[in-house]
């Protein structure tokens, strides 16, 4: 038995705003979107490239307050090709929350307060 990881979802207050972030901080593109007949939900699939997964934007238009992210540890993680330019660029963004000098890593966080770990290509 073979599985292949496909996506990964996460719920977000605006589509919109979060769409724009990831294209803008990560480099995704819009692959599908998915909506209800009754426009109660949408959810849009992006993709970057060299990457086989997708990260799935899940909207729904009854939430008008944030999730409880809680504490925990949980993040998505990405390598850079070029560290540097891309802490530069999330420098400029306003979106790094925290750097590890000892790992040489930094986290990026999105608009509805999701971890994202950026680590140099090694």
């Amino acid at each position: 038995m073979k599985f292949n990881f496909y996506h990964t979802s996460i719920a977000v207050l605006d589509l919109d705003k979060s769409i724009q972030f990831y294209q803008e901080a990560l480099g995704f593109t819009e692959v599908r979107r998915i909506a209800a007949d009754d426009g109660s939900y949408i959810f849009v699939f992006l993709n970057c490239e060299g990457s086989n997964a997708q990260l799935e934007l899940a909207w729904y238009k009854d939430r008008k307050i944030p999730w409880n992210l809680g504490d925990t540890d949980t993040h998505l993680g990405f390598r850079a090709d070029d560290f540097e330019a891309a802490k530069e660029h999330h420098e400029k963004m306003n979106c790094i929350c925290s750097v590890n000098e000892k790992l040489g890593v930094y986290f990026i966080k999105d608009p509805d307060g999701y971890k994202v770990e950026i680590v140099p290509t090694r």
